[in-house]
């Protein structure tokens, strides 16, 4: 269970990258944009889902070493195996690019296995074949070399940061194709329900733009204006 409403989860699927960051900019979060951190391939829908994290150290050559990944305890095969369905696998590795997070089998089995996404500000190799997975994959650029020559898996469930973000296990993670936000756990419910009325009135409000008015007293919209949207909403099923 994600622990949050589907009218919420909904919400969050719809509702744009940018919405988010005014929502959280009112409320005082003004770093809330992973940044270097792009999705792999083109996706229909936002990437939504409560974070599931990996924390990576620097890697040390007498410690990662081919045969560690034979152990299922081993953190990065670990969390591909116990992130749970509808999560988003959200990967710390320091902004380093050098080395790949994951590739095509790691990201297949997170997909098959019902998550709701994987998101890292390291590299990703196999890019080609996971563009193309039904999960959407976010990262900071392809790289072949593998996680070993960079990156040492430490800890699952514990707060990290990724593309210069905090991210605590359970926040809302939503992406589009802007990049990703972290949406704190204890705002998502209400920022759920504000930023869908923003994105409907914003779809408005754009239809009167394309149709020649004038930005003063149409965005942001004036007494007049909001007005209008509000006979306008009255009419809508």
């Amino acid at each position: 269970m994600s622990g949050y409403s589907e009218t919420t989860l909904a919400a969050m699927r719809r509702v744009s990258t940018a919405t988010l960051t005014t929502a959280l900019f009112k409320r005082g979060l003004r770093n809330a944009f992973m940044q270097g951190v792009r999705p792999l391939g083109r996706y229909g829908a936002n990437m939504v889902g409560p974070a599931f994290t990996l924390r990576n150290i620097p890697a040390r050559e007498d410690l990662d070493r081919l045969d560690g990944f034979a152990n299922p305890e081993h953190p990065q095969r670990k969390a591909v195996e116990t992130t749970p369905t509808g999560h988003v696998l959200v990967v710390d590795c320091r902004g380093d690019t050098r080395a790949a997070s994951g590739g095509e089998i790691l990201m297949t089995r997170l997909s098959v296995r019902g998550a709701a996404g994987m998101v890292s500000d390291g590299g990703i190799r196999d890019s080609g074949p996971i563009a193309a997975l039904p999960m959407p994959v976010f990262c900071a650029g392809p790289a072949a070399p593998l996680n070993l020559v960079v990156h040492h898996a430490t800890e699952l469930q514990v707060p990290i940061g990724c593309g210069g973000v905090a991210v605590f296990p359970g926040d809302l993670i939503v992406g589009d194709a802007d990049g990703v936000v972290v949406v704190p756990a204890h705002l998502a419910e209400e920022v759920a329900a504000e930023t869908a009325e923003q994105e409907r009135m914003e779809g408005w409000i754009l239809q009167r733009i394309r149709d020649g008015a004038r930005l003063p007293g149409t965005y942001p919209p004036d007494a007049a204006t909001r007005a209008d949207y509000e006979a306008w909403r009255k009419q809508q099923p």
